[in-house]
């Protein structure tokens, strides 16, 4: 078992909801382990990727009559994960040991989440998805090779903002970040009110000057609200944990304006802002984040990511980390 209770207790996304339809079975990893997402019925099951057979993925198998059926020799397991048939010997029962390992499983926000272990928690809460004054839709999924932290902490810093996405959500000519506050607790982080000049703050092209506050929620999940007067932005971006240096992030996106822009356009706009940050997030050094505050240099700036770290190692996390 993986030596991280705080992530293996933890719920975490490994598909889009309504890409599983009846019959559809997909492979996942999540904390280095191989899983299988299928669908019985409504009902969206993700197991160990394994045949307890002779070790062959169920993820290559199919589901016939709500049972999924192993590729190699057709062993066939009920949504309880217990083997109903062996087809080399039909008529003998199968043993109590014939059963494949299921996790818990949940949809909300039209994603699959997991829990490896025993959730501690329930799954994050966004009220913006059932908030009528927003319009709530996904974007990505987008893979990177990065630890999770990593991403996360890219996530809440905004002085790269002039630099990585110039023209977008920074100018060169405006680099300053003024002071703020951050409060750290053990349920987490919050930085209001970071004051920002941004050329296109959603890709509806209008410059602005806006607000950002910030809250960590788990270890790899994070929001913004982004305000500018009555406008209001917000995304919750949500980190799987591959391995311990690949992730993949799972941005929510609402807004409470522009309801003539199609979604689409605002998906594109972040396409464009997560493609701007990947090779750049991909390339630090060392890999796994160092919550020794001593191994890298910190600004008054990096107040969140200091914070954020602070929390972490208070956490006890050690996936992703150093």
């Amino acid at each position: 078992m993986l030596d991280d209770p705080v992530l293996w207790n933890d719920w975490h996304p490994v598909a889009r909801a309504s890409e599983i339809p009846p019959g559809a079975v997909r492979s996942a990893k999540l904390l280095g382990l191989d899983l299988v997402v299928w669908r019985n019925g409504e009902s969206v099951l993700v197991w160990q990727d394994l045949c307890v057979h002779r070790g062959a993925k169920l993820s290559g198998g199919k589901v016939v009559d709500d049972c999924l059926v192993c590729p190699y020799h057709g062993w066939t397991y009920g949504s309880d994960g217990n083997c109903v048939w062996m087809p080399a010997h039909p008529t003998l029962k199968p043993p109590t040991r014939a059963r494949a390992i299921p996790y818990q499983a949940k949809e909300r926000y039209d994603l699959v989440w997991v829990c490896l272990g025993a959730p501690e928690k329930e799954i994050p809460f966004y009220p913006e998805w059932d908030d009528p004054t927003f319009r709530s839709f996904p974007a990505g999924p987008y893979p990177m090779r990065a630890s999770g932290p990593r991403v996360i902490e890219n996530f809440l810093d905004v002085a790269h903002f002039p630099f990585v996405h110039a023209g977008y959500l920074g100018d060169p000519a405006h680099t300053e970040i003024e002071d703020y506050e951050v409060e750290s607790s053990l349920d987490g982080i919050t930085a209001r009110d970071i004051g920002v000049w941004q050329p296109d703050p959603d890709g509806s092209g209008k410059p602005a000057r806006v607000g950002y506050d910030y809250e960590v929620l788990r270890p790899l999940t994070a929001r913004f609200s982004k305000v500018q007067g009555d406008k209001i932005f917000t995304m919750i971006d949500i980190v799987t944990p591959v391995t311990q240096t690949e992730s993949v992030a799972w941005p929510i996106l609402s807004i409470n304006y522009d309801a003539g822009i199609p979604d689409a356009r605002f998906r594109e706009f972040q396409d464009v802002i997560t493609a701007q940050d990947v090779p750049v997030v991909e390339s630090q050094r060392p890999e796994l984040l160092p919550l020794d505050l001593q191994a890298e240099l910190h600004l008054r700036s990096d107040r969140t990511a200091i914070a954020y770290r602070q929390w972490l190692r208070t956490l006890g996390l050690k996936f992703g980390t150093a």
